[in-house]
């Protein structure tokens, strides 16, 4: 497994923590490096920047992710799925040289192995959605 994708795992953790434990950031952070052991640098850096990333734009990735999840409001959707979607948006916004497709792949390879079968289309198209309004790319109406 790549860094990133290492990055990006436990970057969900995190946001999971917050999320079903209604933890501030400050208090994740506090916690959860202490349960990790030994942690690459580059790796522990580049989750934190996503988990800051995710945590300072909430409201904005929230409203996205609902806005192309049609007829699905955030507390209704599974914890791990929402969580993975955050840590995506997150991404798509604070590192745009990122390409979408590279995004949106590493979470649906994150969605295999944390979340439910049934979840990997769901997170895929509404990733897809979101990053392309997010590039200016028109909407398709089917």
């Amino acid at each position: 497994m790549g860094t990133r994708r290492k990055s990006r795992e436990l970057t969900l953790q995190m946001l999971f923590q917050a999320d079903m434990a209604k933890q501030r950031p400050e208090e994740v952070r506090k916690t959860f490096w202490k349960e990790r052991g030994d942690v690459a640098p580059d790796v522990q850096g580049f989750a934190e920047d996503l988990f800051r990333a995710a945590c300072d734009r909430a409201a904005e990735i929230d409203a996205l992710i609902e806005e192309h999840a049609e007829h699905w409001r955030m507390e209704r959707m599974a914890a791990v799925d929402r969580n993975i979607m955050r840590a995506a948006v997150a991404e798509l916004l604070a590192f745009p040289t990122t390409p979408r497709a590279v995004v949106i792949n590493e979470a649906i390879e994150i969605a295999r192995k944390f979340s439910a079968p049934e979840s990997v289309q769901f997170i895929n198209g509404v990733l897809d959605s979101v990053g392309r309004k997010l590039e200016g790319v028109p909407q398709s109406s089917t």
